[in-house]
C-alpha cells in the first residue's frame, strides 16, 4: 500500500499540506495526466495507477475515463505496457463481477452499463480485436478477458460487431493454436459465449478448421479422462453442431464421427472421476446433436448409417451395458442409443439383438424395460428408458409387431420367461402409478400407425390374479380406468386407449361392447370435479367411438351416440372438454419434443405421440360429434341407406334362391320336352311304317291307337313349352330385377 501511494504521489505529486485528495478527485487528475501528457512514461504511469484504482473507484474510472482509456489504445499502440495497462483497467470495469468495495457500498455491478456505452463505438470492439494480434501475454490475455466481459452483459450486439470486424473471428480461431494454456483455455471459454445461439458465428469458425482443433486439444489433454479442458472443447463443439445442419455435414464429411468411436471406451469400473463423468455426458451431447429428431431426416439418416458402419453405436450398446457407470452418463447414454436408431431399421434391428451380460442373457431392450417399471430407479432414467423403447418403436412394425407375438404366444413355445410384453401388460397392475403411466405409453407405442398391431393385441388375454379367468386386453385397461383414482394412471390408459381406438373400428366395436363403457366416460366429461386433462381425454376417446364407429354395435351407432352426447353432455360442452387438452401446459410441453423429460413424477402427464394424434384427429372427432347441417342430412341418409342396403341385400339373396330354384326347373323341363320330342318322333316313324304296310284289318286299329298318341305327346310336348316360356319370362323378369338392384347398391354405396 505504500508503495501505491508513493506511486501516486509520483504521478500527481505531493498534495497540499493538511489536504487528503478524494478517490474521484485522484481518477480525474490521472486522467487528465493521461490526456495531456507528452511523454509515454508519464502516461504509461498513470495508466498502471487508473488499472490499480479501477476496482476500487470503478464508478468514476468508467464514468470519467472511459473514452481517455479508449483513445489510450490508439494513441500508445506500439508500447505494450501501456496497452496492458489500459486493457486491465477496462477489464475492470466491464467486468461483470461486483467488486468486494461495491459490496460495502451497497452498490450493484455497473459493468453492463459500461459495456453498453464501450460498444457504441463499433471502432472500440475492433481496436479489442487488433490485440488479439500482440503476441504478449500482457496484451493478449487482458484483451481475451474484456471481450468475455463484453459478450456475458451484451452476446448479441457483440457477435454482430465481431461478424463485421474484418477476420474477427479467425483473430479468435488463432487463439487455440496459442502455447500458453490460460490463452488458449480462456479463448475456448470466449469462442463458447460467442457462438451460443449465432448460425453464421458458427459456421465461419466450424470452417476455420475448429473440428481439428478442438480434436488436437483433446488428444492432447487426454481425451475423456483429460481434465475441464476437455469438457469446454465438446462444450464449444456442441454449439457448433447444434441445430445447425450446415457444420452437421461438413463434421460428417469430414469423418469426424469416426473420431469420436474410440473416445467412447468404458471406463474403469472401480469408479468413475467426476471429470471423466462431465466430460463423457458432453461428448454423447455433441453426439445426440447429429441424430436429433428436429434434424432434417435425410441427414440424421446418414448419420446413424455411419455411426452403425464405425462401431459408434456398438461402443454406446457396450457402455449400456457396462457396471460402475454414473447415473447421469447412463441415461445420456441411453437417450443417445435411443435417438441413434429412432427411425432407422438397420440401427433398431442391431439393438434388438444386443444381449445383457446376465445369467441368464437377456436382451438388453427387456433389461432396459425393467428398469422403467422398477420404481426405485431414478425419475431421469426411468424417462430415458422409456425414451429409447419410443425410439425403438418408431416407424418400426416389426418391432410392434414382435412384442405383441409376446403376448400371443405360440403353442409351441414357452410362456414363462420375463419379456417386454410381459413386463409392460404387468406394470399395468403395478401400485406404483407413474408404472401405470409409463407402461401404458409404452403399449400405445406399438399401435401408432399399425392397424395390425391393434387387431393382435384385440385377442390378447391377462389374467389379472392366479386362478381368474383371462380377460382380453381392452376390456382389462377400461376396467382399470375405472377403477383407478389417480389422474396419472388414468391418464395413461387414456392415451393408450386413444391410439388403440384412432382408425380401428374393430377396436371401437370392442370397446362399445364392453359394459358401462360409454356410460362411464360420459359421467367423466359430466363430472365438473374431475381433473381437467381427464376430462378432456375421455371426451376425445368418446369422440373417436363416433369417429371410427362402423355402425356394428347397433345400440351404440354412430347416431346413437351422438345423440347420446347432446343430450347428457352438450355439443359446445364437448368440445370445449376436448380443446381444454390443447391449451393446458402438459400438452404444449409434451408437445415441444418426443422425449419424455420431468422434474417430479406428477410432471409427466402427456406423451408426443399422442399429442400429435390429438391434433391430427381433433377436427375429424368435432366434425364427427357436431356435423354441419348438410352433414347431418348426410348422415342420417347414410343411415338410411345403410337400412335399406340391408333390406335389398336380403332381396338379392331371396331372389338369386328363386332364379337358381327356377333355372334347376327350367333345365328340368328341356330334359322332358327333349324326350317327348324323341318320342314324338319315334311314334310318327311306326306310324308311317305302319301306314305303309296297313291292311283293312286289324292294323286298320293299331294305327288309330298309335295316332292317338302321337296327338297325346304333341300336346303334352306344346303345354311344356308354355310352361317352359313362362318359365323364360320369370328368369328374365329376376334378372332384370337383380340388375336394378345392383344399381341401386352401387349408387348408395357412392
Amino acid at each position: 500500500m505504500e508503495y501505491f501511494k508513493s506511486g501516486l504521489k509520483s504521478v500527481l505529486g505531493a498534495p497540499q499540506p493538511g489536504q487528503q485528495p478524494s478517490g474521484a478527485d485522484t481518477v480525474e487528475r490521472l486522467i487528465q495526466r493521461v490526456q495531456t501528457s507528452t511523454l509515454l512514461e508519464d502516461r504509461r504511469d498513470a495508466c498502471r495507477a487508473l488499472k490499480a484504482l479501477s476496482k476500487t473507484y470503478r464508478l468514476e474510472v468508467g464514468a470519467h475515463g472511459m473514452d481517455t482509456l479508449c483513445y489510450e489504445l490508439v494513441q500508445d499502440r506500439n508500447d505494450s505496457e501501456t496497452i496492458g495497462y489500459t486493457l486491465d483497467a477496462l477489464c475492470n470495469v466491464l467486468s461483470p463481477e461486483t467488486f468486494e468495495e461495491e459490496e460495502e457500498r451497497g452498490t450493484d455491478s455497473v459493468g453492463g452499463q459500461f459495456t453498453e456505452i464501450f460498444i457504441k463505438q463499433s471502432q472500440n470492439v475492433t481496436l479489442v480485436l487488433e490485440m488479439l494480434e500482440e503476441f504478449e501475454f500482457h496484451v493478449r490475455w487482458p484483451a481475451v478477458k474484456l471481450l468475455s466481459s463484453m459478450l456475458a452483459h451484451r452476446a448479441r450486439e457483440v457477435q454482430e460487431l465481431v461478424l463485421t470486424s474484418p477476420m474477427g473471428v479467425s483473430k479468435l480461431m488463432d487463439l487455440l493454436s496459442d502455447s500458453r494454456e490460460v490463452i488458449r483455455n480462456d479463448a475456448l471459454l470466449l469462442l463458447i459465449s460467442l457462438t451460443k445461439g449465432n448460425a453464421n458465428i458458427q459456421k465461419i469458425v466450424a470452417f476455420e478448421n475448429a473440428f481439428d482443433r478442438l480434436f488436437e486439444v483433446i488428444a492432447s489433454e487426454g481425451g475423456l479422462d483429460g481434465g475441464i479442458v476437455v469438457e469446454d472443447c465438446l462444450l464449444l463443439m456442441y454449439n457448433l453442431l447444434r441445430a445447425n445442419p450446415s457444420n452437421q455435414n461438413f463434421f460428417k464429411e469430414g469423418s469426424f464421427i469416426q473420431k469420436l468411436t474410440p473416445m467412447l471406451q468404458p471406463g474403469s469400473e472401480d469408479g468413475w472421476a467426476a471429470q471423466r463423468a462431465a466430460n463423457c455426458h458432453a461428448l454423447l451431447q455433441v453426439l445426440r446433436t447429429l441424430v436429433a429428431p428436429a434434424n432434417p431426416a435425410q441427414a440424421t439418416s446418414a448419420c446413424q448409417q455411419i455411426m452403425r458402419g464405425s462401431g459408434l453405436l456398438g461402443s454406446l450398446s457396450d457402455s449400456l451395458m457396462a457396471s460402475g457407470v454414473p447415473a447421469d452418463v447412463l441415461t445420456e447414454t441411453v437417450c443417445a442409443v435411443a435417438e441413434v436408431m429412432r427411425g432407422c431399421g438397420e440401427n433398431q434391428t442391431f439393438f434388438s439383438q444386443v444381449m445383457a451380460p446376465s445369467n441368464p442373457p437377456r436382451p438388453a431392450l427387456v433389461v432396459l424395460l425393467m428398469s422403467m417399471v422398477n420404481e426405485k430407479q431414478p425419475l431421469a432414467l426411468r424417462c430415458a428408458v422409456l425414451y429409447c423403447f419410443q425410439c425403438f418403436l418408431h416407424r418400426n412394425q416389426d418391432g410392434q409387431a414382435q412384442l405383441a407375438q409376446t403376448l400371443l404366444p405360440a403353442t409351441t413355445e414357452q410362456v414363462s420367461g420375463v419379456t417386454s410384453g410381459t413386463l409392460l401388460c404387468g406394470g399395468l397392475f403395478s401400485p406404483d402409478t407413474l408404472t401405470n403411466w409409463f407402461s401404458c405409453v409404452a403399449l400405445s407405442h406399438s399401435l401408432v400407425d399399425n392397424p395390425g398391431t391393434k387387431e393382435q393385441l384385440l385377442r390378447v388375454q391377462l389374467a389379472p390374479a392366479e386362478g381368474h379367468p383371462g380377460v382380453h386386453l381392452l376390456p382389462q385397461c377400461l376396467a382399470l380406468l375405472q377403477q383407478a383414482q389417480r389422474p396419472q394412471t388414468r391418464l395413461g390408459l387414456l392415451q393408450l386407449l386413444a391410439q388403440w381406438l384412432a382408425h380401428c373400428s374393430a377396436a371401437v366395436g370392442h370397446l362399445l361392447s364392453t359394459p358401462n363403457a360409454v356410460a362411464h366416460l360420459t359421467a367423466v366429461v359430466c363430472d365438473v370435479s374431475e381433473e381437467e386433462l381427464v376430462r378432456g381425454l375421455s371426451a376425445f376417446v368418446l369422440g373417436l367411438c363416433v369417429a371410427f364407429n362402423d355402425d356394428a354395435v347397433v345400440s351404440f351407432g354412430r347416431l346413437a351416440l351422438v345423440q347420446l352426447i347432446n343430450k347428457r353432455i352438450g355439443t359446445e360442452a364437448f368440445l370445449d372438454r376436448v380443446a381444454d387438452v390443447t391449451r393446458h401446459e402438459a400438452y404444449a410441453k409434451a408437445a415441444k419434443h418426443p422425449q419424455p423429460t420431468a422434474a417430479t413424477v406428477a410432471d409427466l402427464l402427456l406423451d408426443h405421440e399422442f399429442c400429435r394424434l390429438l391434433k391430427a384427429l381433433e377436427n375429424v372427432v368435432a366434425r364427427a360429434v357436431a356435423p354441419k347441417p348438410e352433414e347431418v342430412v348426410e348422415q342420417v341418409g347414410s343411415a338410411q341407406y345403410k337400412v335399406l342396403i340391408r333390406q335389398q341385400d336380403e332381396q338379392l339373396a331371396q331372389l338369386s334362391r328363386q332364379l337358381s330354384q327356377v333355372t334347376v326347373e327350367r333345365d328340368h323341363l328341356a330334359a322332358q320336352v327333349s324326350q317327348l320330342a324323341a318320342q314324338v318322333a319315334q311314334l310318327r316313324d311306326q306310324n308311317s311304317v305302319l301306314k305303309a304296310a296297313a291292311d283293312e284289318g286289324g292294323l286298320q286299329a293299331r294305327v288309330a291307337e298309335l295316332q292317338q298318341q302321337v296327338a297325346k305327346a304333341a300336346a303334352d310336348q306344346e303345354d311344356l313349352l308354355e310352361l317352359m316360356d313362362d318359365q323364360e319370362a320369370k328368369l328374365t323378369k329376376y334378372r332384370n330385377r337383380l340388375k336394378q338392384l345392383g344399381e341401386k347398391v352401387d349408387q348408395i354405396s357412392v
